[in-house]
């Protein structure tokens, strides 16, 4: 019984070996996982496999090693399903892959080392993607590949060794794609290329684009069909909707770049942060990218460094559609001192202009006086205390507190200037308002029922002095010096001292 159990347990393994997926058909060294609503690669798959289908799925991501055990796969389709990257070495274990299928799904970009151990591949389906650029050394791993589909997606740039080691390439489709311009270096690498697609692009037809032009009329509309030959210009507009074969050379122009940044210089403070823009024009648009300028060892220059994830704080904002290059600088350091240069480029040249940064560093590192001697160690006043809060504020910070401090006095100085404005008024009375009006005359006590008939035309009442019937007997008559004034009289209308009048209503 003991010898017998190795043999027993080899029995019982060897169906599992050879299983299939579950819902999965297998039959002669295929595998068919398709339209099963799969998040993954499916376990149990049998190693010999040589062709594997596992399209219309909703696979988002090759987990690490999901397909290790497959050395022997010839064929691999994953296409219309919700890849979005694909990770370093992704297929490293199938060195005998011939065809690989990823239409349809929604790849962004393509890392150099994607495809790395796939040397017998043939053909590559990257159709129906979201791809935007295509970034050199791409298919630098692909020496024997011979059919690239790259058709709708929306390439808008190829860099010029993107294609490098495609040496066996004989078809390449980038029809329907976002281009508006391929250089020659492009197709260079591409020495066995026999068909090659580029309608339906937006092309641009500026002095980029002569080479494409005279290489197609001299030969190279061999790798052209019919349809393919109708490159059709998008612009500059007075070529819309010319081919590209039917505009004369001399009307493929550039206009070379000129590039501004305003301010030329800097002194920035210790933690702010800074935006420096970079104005560039020229036809076609320029594109505009900024270095930072390392200093030189020994009296030799070094090789600047363009600032795409470099140190921290630095970034870079480029705007291809209005030319604007924007540096940003964020928590400035010591670091960030020294000499920039904004950089902008297209095909009628290049441009440069600098830019330099100073760091002030005395506000953060300004000498400390000593504090008074009555004043108990590790204890600030509150005036100091707050004057060194408002010092550690970044400097848009204080500029905005200056403002509004600024705009609150001014508005206090508005509003006094109204209320005294308004008790001015208040002060000034029109003549005859408020004064007593008096007569000479008498027209006899008068009754309420005449007080309306007493009113002059301002509605005021008038007052009438009876001078025949003094109330006191005249004499001299004891008291202050101002009592010869009636109360509420104005000081013009003085009656003579020590003597009164009845008064009438």
């Amino acid at each position: 019984m003991a010898a017998g159990a190795p043999a027993l347990l080899l029995l019982v393994l060897l169906p599992r070996a050879a299983s299939c997926p579950a819902a999965c058909r297998c039959y002669s060294a295929t595998v068919e996982c398709g339209a099963l609503r799969l998040r993954g690669v499916p376990p149990g798959i049998p190693p010999g496999t040589q062709a594997l289908f596992l399209q219309d799925n909703s696979i988002a991501r090759l987990e690490p090693g999901a397909l290790a055990p497959l050395a022997a796969l010839r064929r691999l389709y994953l296409h219309n399903n919700s890849l979005r990257a694909l990770e370093p070495g992704a297929f490293r274990a199938q060195p005998r892959l011939l065809e690989l299928a990823l239409t349809g799904n929604q790849l962004r970009g393509l890392r150099s080392n994607a495809f790395a151990g796939l040397a017998q591949l043939r053909v590559l389906y990257l159709a129906g993607n979201q791809l935007v650029q295509l970034l050199d050394f791409t298919f630098l791993h692909l020496p024997r590949l011979q059919e690239l589909h790259l058709q709708e997606n929306n390439i808008e740039l190829l860099e010029d060794q993107a294609l490098v080691g495609l040496s066996s390439l004989a078809l390449l489709d980038l029809s329907r794609n976002q281009l508006g311009t391929i250089s020659q270096k492009t197709l260079q690498p591409l020495a066995s290329l026999q068909i090659l697609r580029l309608t339906e692009n937006p092309w641009r037809c500026d002095c980029a684009l002569h080479w494409l032009g005279a290489w197609i009329r001299e030969g190279g509309q061999r790798l052209l069909s019919t349809r393919d030959r109708k490159i059709t210009c998008a612009e500059p507009p007075r070529l819309a909707l010319h081919s590209l074969l039917e505009v004369s050379g001399s009307s493929l122009i550039c206009i070379p770049p000129s590039v501004q940044v305003e301010p030329l210089e800097v002194t920035a403070n210790l933690g702010d942060d800074l935006r420096v823009a970079c104005q560039a024009s020229g036809y076609p648009q320029p594109l505009v990218t900024w270095r930072k300028m390392p200093p030189p060892r020994d009296g030799r220059l070094q090789a600047p460094a363009r600032l795409q994830g470099g140190a921290p704080g630095l970034r870079e904002q480029t705007g291809p559609d209005t030319g604007s290059g924007v540096l940003f600088l964020t928590n400035i350091t010591l670091a960030h001192a020294g000499k920039y240069e904004c950089e902008a480029v297209n095909a009628g040249g290049a441009a440069h202009a600098p830019f330099h940064l100073q760091v002030n560093v005395s506000r953060r590192h300004s000498p400390v006086p000593p504090a008074p001697a009555a004043r108990p160690a590790g204890r600030e006043s509150p005036q100091e205390a707050s004057s060194m809060a408002f010092r550690a504020l970044g400097l848009a910070t204080q500029t905005a507190i200056a403002a509004a401090i600024s705009l609150l006095a001014l508005t206090a100085l508005l509003l006094a200037a109204v209320i005294c404005r308004r008790r001015r008024k208040k002060s000034h009375v029109p003549p005859g308002e408020g004064a007593l009006f008096v007569n000479d005359y008498s027209d006899g006590p008068c009754t309420f029922a005449q007080l309306e008939e007493l009113r002059d035309e301002r509605g005021h009442e008038m007052f009438v002095i009876d001078r025949s019937k003094p109330l006191f007997a005249e004499g001299p008559v004891e008291g202050p010096a101002d009592h010869g004034q009636v109360e509420g009289l104005a000081p013009a209308l003085r009656l003579p001292p020590r003597i009164a009048y009845e008064i009438h209503c």
